[in-house]
């Protein structure tokens, strides 16, 4: 089928369209191109996409070119994974946030609606969980207290295809990730941060003195998570319900951050400095993730441990990223 993947250079989005393409499938693959980091690697992940592929450079949040774009094109699913990314940016630039994630998203329901897309998946985020206290966390809790601009945005997401599913049926399934790791990852994520420190003999700052937790996700069990979700046509959960499904896609294993710290030290063969620190705006002291919804109505769980996805990460850092830089 022809699948739009949104933020095709991105991180999520690069593995997505792979392994659709890798089956088979028609990929038309849609990015800005910002600058929020290096471009040149959202380009090296582009260069590794091939066959039954088309990109577009084209902003989400540019109303006609994504009017263009849905009637040209016709795509017959969607997997919208455009955003502006990270927590604690959202405290510096608001602004990106609302363009990228409201006004965009309100583009891709759009679009969907004008072409009659089978099925739209698109990204949320465990952020919208906010300060709830209860673990672990799961999609029937009432998440109304977002702690941060970025988790408004994805919790205003999942409201609005909801509205597009009910006046529309428009299918819709929104997933919530948690923490999302590996190989062509975002230089803004720990993994980055941490092992470039500990490379250079820089301290990590370390939040919260080090009592957070985190369900750490390996990228390849998000991306397996999104297609077998993008396969399975969202349905009512009832008589007159909506066509709209939220799951969350977690590893379903806490680990400890002084740990995961660890795993990162070991795959470098090299003791972090560490800088401890009290805990930042817009953070939560520990995430964890309820799969049984995603188990029982896609089957699947994801399933790589941190002490297997961080060394696949640490040498594709080592071999690939460091000598792009």
């Amino acid at each position: 089928m022809k699948v739009l993947v949104t933020g095709a250079a991105g991180f999520i989005g690069m593995h997505c369209a792979e392994r659709l393409l890798a089956r088979g499938d028609e990929v038309l693959g849609v990015d800005n191109l910002n600058d929020y980091y290096d471009v040149r690697l959202k380009k090296a992940r582009l260069a590794r996409l091939s066959g039954k592929f088309k990109f577009v450079k084209a902003d989400i949040a540019d109303r006609a070119a994504m009017e263009r774009l849905f009637a040209d094109e016709r795509p017959q699913r969607v997997i919208h994974l455009a955003a502006q990314a990270g927590v604690r940016h959202s405290l510096k630039d608001p602004h990106a946030y609302v363009d990228a994630n409201l006004v965009g998203f309100l583009h891709i329901l759009e679009g969907c609606r004008a072409v009659g897309v089978e099925h739209l998946v698109y990204a949320s985020s465990s952020s919208v969980y906010g300060t709830n206290a209860r673990l672990p966390f799961s999609v029937h809790d009432n998440v109304d207290h977002p702690i941060s601009l970025y988790a408004a945005t994805k919790k205003a997401n999942e409201l609005m295809a909801h509205v597009y599913a009910h006046l529309y049926r428009l299918p819709a399934t929104g997933l919530r990730f948690f923490t999302v790791y590996g190989p062509w990852g975002r230089p803004d994520m720990s993994p980055f941060i941490f092992a470039g420190a500990i490379l250079e003999g820089r301290p990590i700052e370390v939040f919260n003195h080090g009592r957070m937790r985190r369900d750490f996700t390996y990228v390849d069990d998000i991306a397996e998570g999104v297609l077998r979700t993008l396969d399975r046509v969202a349905q009512p959960e009832h008589a007159g319900a909506a066509p709209a499904r939220l799951y969350n896609i977690g590893n379903n294993r806490p680990v400890e951050l002084m740990a995961y710290i660890e795993t990162i030290e070991k795959a470098l063969g090299k003791k972090a400095i560490k800088t401890m620190l009290p805990m930042q705006p817009g953070d939560v002291q520990e995430t964890a993730a309820d799969i049984d919804s995603l188990d029982a109505d896609i089957g699947f769980r994801p399933s790589t441990p941190l002490e297997v996805g961080m060394p696949r990460f640490i040498e594709w850092y080592l071999k690939v990223y460091r000598r792009m830089s």
